[in-house]
């Protein structure tokens, strides 16, 4: 089953579309993280100033070679111990679109730990978009229950995977990471 939602899945995002997905955290909404478009698309559905940056999940440490401008010094130590998912903010980046970005060219990233994703991010053979599935400034929702029918109408496709799971799922922790390998904690 879980295999023909991820071929369905990443039909869907090869054709411009966003989905509403679970993940390694909570529940996201999410596109090709390399298509300017689709990356527009969801700031609108989550009327979300597009000068705040999503995240994007990876599903090996080798394609940061490819997204990044340098893997600074840490990250890889960041990656292998840390005890929860941990999205770590890059000093600059290349290859996803542009809107991505944050003002001063970094990007959030999470090596994912989650088996549909790591599958669906390994068919796209690109990253993948992850934001929370709310609007902007609302709470994010910890369950698909709590997921909102102006965002579940909004997306082109419910990732039909986990939706019946209840206990809550939690935000990663995100720690900022400079050219020089100095690590901020951002959110534990």
């Amino acid at each position: 089953m879980m295999d023909e939602t991820v071929k369905e899945t990443a039909r869907i995002l090869k054709e411009g579309g966003i989905i509403l997905y679970p993940t390694d955290t909570i529940w996201g909404i999410g596109c090709d993280a390399t298509n300017f478009t689709a990356v527009q698309r969801i700031y609108q559905i989550k009327q979300r100033p597009d000068q705040k940056s999503m995240l994007v999940l990876m599903n090996e440490v080798s394609m940061l070679l490819e997204y990044l401008d340098e893997l600074p010094a840490g990250a890889l130590q960041i990656i292998q111990t840390a005890a929860k998912p941990t999205t770590i903010i890059y000093p600059g980046a290349r290859n996803l679109a542009s809107n991505l970005l944050a003002g001063d060219g970094s990007i959030g990233i999470r090596i994912t730990g989650d088996p549909f994703c790591r599958k669906l991010i390994a068919l796209m053979e690109k990253p993948l978009v992850s934001t929370s599935a709310n609007v902007s400034g609302d709470p994010s929702p910890l369950t698909f229950q709590e997921i909102t029918p102006h965002i579940k109408n909004q997306v082109d496709y419910l990732v039909n995977w986990r939706q019946d799971e209840r206990y809550p799922a939690t935000p990663s922790s995100i720690v900022k990471i400079d050219r020089h390998g100095e690590v901020v904690l951002i959110r534990p």
